[in-house]
């Protein structure tokens, strides 16, 4: 089950919101498309080669509007969806064109509502394959008006789709920018800025989305709720200097004992968060005690001075001792609170009748 955006779990669905934004925009861009062509057929000067038939698309286009955007406007959007509106739009506009005037039609230019659609939301292949339906469709009628395509009709067209070549490509252009910029911001909003992994925000939703799978699958799902036994004394005897380098690298000792697979995220101030996939609580136990031994033989120097640290951790594993796979994260915080009310630098696991504290690295 996918959600736009869950704010109990902290979920956020970007291309989601990203392709409905884009669809509201079409929809806009299409109202206004018609609206141009109906300004037209209503002007004075208006020259219509088939009234009724030019009527009854227009009241095709719109229905394909309203079906498209309005009856199923809580489903799901999808980019082939956003293609097939382009390709309607190309449709509807070749109509209108060759209805009024062909080639030298004065609404030639709507094509540009369609490529510019395209660039933004497509990509530059798709909206290269456009072009050249258009720039096909735009030889088809000049045949059809009986005129002969020389060299010099071929210079013509070649003049005529420039601003649309270019058009196409200077908004490629923008939007791979805006794309490569909103990585980057997605990147520093996703990440702790100290350590480099994963913060708060980014590992709830990857631990719902992982949690979900694993309760309909029952798969094994591990969590590891570590915390810095003293941080606190570091920071109050050395500085928030050394204390900053205490967290840093008790996440890089963190990061050496664990699985590429696994995901680490700093969860606040001295505490980190390990999701497992796919490790019972047996394997979990082993890495948990693994990490605790690591962290208490390693040290580091700050201004000449050997600082050293241990860690506490706390372990729930789904569905070993936890039944409900969303509770993980909570029966793991007990367990940490368990390894430092007895002691710290030592590992507990939760059990769903007693809470036991199962490794003493001490």
């Amino acid at each position: 089950m996918r959600k736009i955006f869950d704010v109990d779990a902290g979920r956020v669905d970007i291309e989601q919101i990203e392709l409905k934004g884009f669809a509201s925009s079409i929809a806009e861009i299409e109202w206004l498309l018609l609206l141009l062509v109906i300004m037209y057929y209503v002007s004075p000067d208006a020259i219509v080669l088939y009234p009724d038939s030019f009527v009854m698309s227009m009241v095709a286009f719109t229905a394909f509007v309203l079906s498209f955007h309005y009856v199923n406007a809580q489903g799901q959007q999808r980019r082939w969806k956003l293609a097939l509106e382009t390709w309607v739009m190309i449709l509807f506009i070749t109509w209108v064109v060759w209805n009024t005037g062909g080639v030298d039609s004065p609404l030639s230019n709507l094509y540009l509502l369609a490529i510019i659609i395209s660039a933004i939301t497509l990509g530059k292949i798709v909206t290269i394959l456009e072009i050249m339906l258009i720039g096909a469709v735009y030889f088809f009628i000049s045949q059809i008006d009986g005129i002969e395509f020389t060299y010099r009709e071929f210079s013509q067209l070649m003049i005529y789709f420039a601003p649309f070549v270019l058009v196409a490509y200077i908004t490629t252009l923008l939007v791979a920018d805006l794309y490569a910029g909103r990585s980057m911001f997605k990147a520093l909003a996703e990440t702790d800025d100290m350590t480099n992994l994963l913060n708060k925000r980014s590992f709830m939703s990857l631990f719902n989305q992982t949690a979900e799978e694993s309760g309909k699958t029952k798969d094994s799902l591990s969590v590891m709720m570590i915390d810095a036994d003293n941080l606190k004394q570091v920071n109050d005897q050395f500085g928030h200097q050394a204390g900053d380098k205490l967290i840093t690298n008790v996440a890089n000792t963190i990061v050496d004992c664990m699985r590429s697979s696994d995901i680490i995220c700093r969860y606040g101030g001295d505490e980190f968060v390990v999701m497992l996939p796919r490790i019972g609580s047996s394997r979990a136990r082993e890495l948990g005690e693994r990490l605790c031994k690591a962290v208490a033989n390693q040290s580091f120097d700050s201004e000449g001075r050997k600082i050293s640290t241990t860690v506490s951790i706390g372990l729930a594993s789904y569905p070993d001792n936890v039944t409900d796979v969303l509770e993980l994260l909570a029966k793991a915080d007990e367990s940490l609170y368990k390894s430092k009310s007895d002691g710290r630098n030592r590992v507990s696991e939760y059990h769903a009748s007693t809470m036991v504290n199962k490794t003493d690295i001490a």
